[in-house]
């Protein structure tokens, strides 16, 4: 169990669009995954990319044998991706999950004692052959467990991120030469919920957990529900029609309810107009010596409404 700490919940509710739990609707088969397969595997070809902190982009990128998932190029992926046993509590049937970890969230063997992350990207845009209408509602789902809260790398901060890559339209204004006309752009944008932990200090007597949402209008995080024990976590991230993003979280493994319901929002003031794909972080402090927090996911899924 994790300690229980006070907090505000600052969930800024616009009440723009009726809000979608995620999982409602029609589970796109062609993309997500469930790790049933006992011969599941990830291909790493090493090193990772590392554009993040060097610049340095390195192909072949890291993929599934599944083709399902692969390394993102910005940040590179995690140090372990690696099919297990559906720890007990999952999914009623679920013999599969899968264990993300890392050790090194930069530069390989160069530590930099501070923050970093690495990215595991489902391949939903290229197996659709497209991205997915807003018009359709699309929403993902995913379990999420949390191991015992004495083996989470002691360290305040993000450990864990679910998020979502959509699709924004912006306006160019002409540019004044002449017969110049604006232009429309397409902008993508990375809403999501990050798992942060507050180590016990001196400070702080007690360590805590709390699910923290990307983002606001302005584009600033902020703190949501509490985490109050580990295991089963399930997340879902819903768009609706008028571009809104709608954020549910609840304990165990159960389908998502209207219960589960923690905000809706325009995040950067952005208004989605179409659902690209989701992805994993896995952040650590990159010291090389401590590990990242050990996470292991199951059954990541894709809906439409229609």
């Amino acid at each position: 169990m994790l300690a229980v700490a006070l907090s505000l919940s600052l969930i800024p509710i616009t009440a723009h669009a009726e809000p979608l739990v995620p999982g409602t609707g029609l589970k796109l088969e062609q993309v997500g995954d469930d790790f049933e397969d006992e011969g599941w595997e990830y291909r790493f070809h090493l090193p990772k990319s590392t554009r993040d902190v060097d610049q340095q982009d390195r192909f072949p990128v890291g993929e599934a044998g599944n083709g399902r998932w692969y390394e993102g190029i910005l940040r590179g992926q995690p140090d372990v991706v690696k099919r297990v046993p559906t720890p007990a509590g999952g999914l009623p049937g679920s013999r599969g999950s899968l264990l993300l970890q890392s050790l090194w969230t930069g530069v390989p063997g160069q530590p930099q004692n501070a923050l970093g992350q690495d990215d595991l990207i489902a391949d939903v845009n290229y197996r659709l052959q497209g991205s997915i209408p807003v018009a359709m509602s699309p929403s993902i789902v995913v379990r999420v467990f949390l191991p015992p809260v004495a083996t989470w790398e002691n360290r305040t901060g993000p450990h864990f991120g679910f998020r979502t890559a959509l699709e924004t339209r912006s306006v160019q204004p002409p540019t004044g030469t002449p017969f110049s006309s604006s232009r429309s752009d397409t902008e993508t944008y990375w809403p999501g919920m990050f798992i942060e932990f507050q180590a016990k200090t001196g400070e702080n007597e007690n360590c805590y957990a709390y699910l923290r949402i990307r983002a606001n209008e302005n584009g600033y995080d902020f703190r949501s529900r509490q985490i109050t024990a580990t295991g089963w976590w399930t997340l879902g991230m819903s768009v609706t029609g008028d571009g809104m993003v709608h954020y549910y979280a609840s304990p165990g493994a159960d389908d998502l309810t209207p219960a589960d319901y923690l905000g809706s929002l325009y995040p950067h003031g952005y208004r989605a107009h179409a659902f690209k794909t989701f992805f994993f972080n896995i952040c650590s402090g990159d010291d090389g010596r401590n590990w990242s927090t050990a996470w292991i996911i199951d059954d990541p899924s894709v809906y439409v409404v229609r």
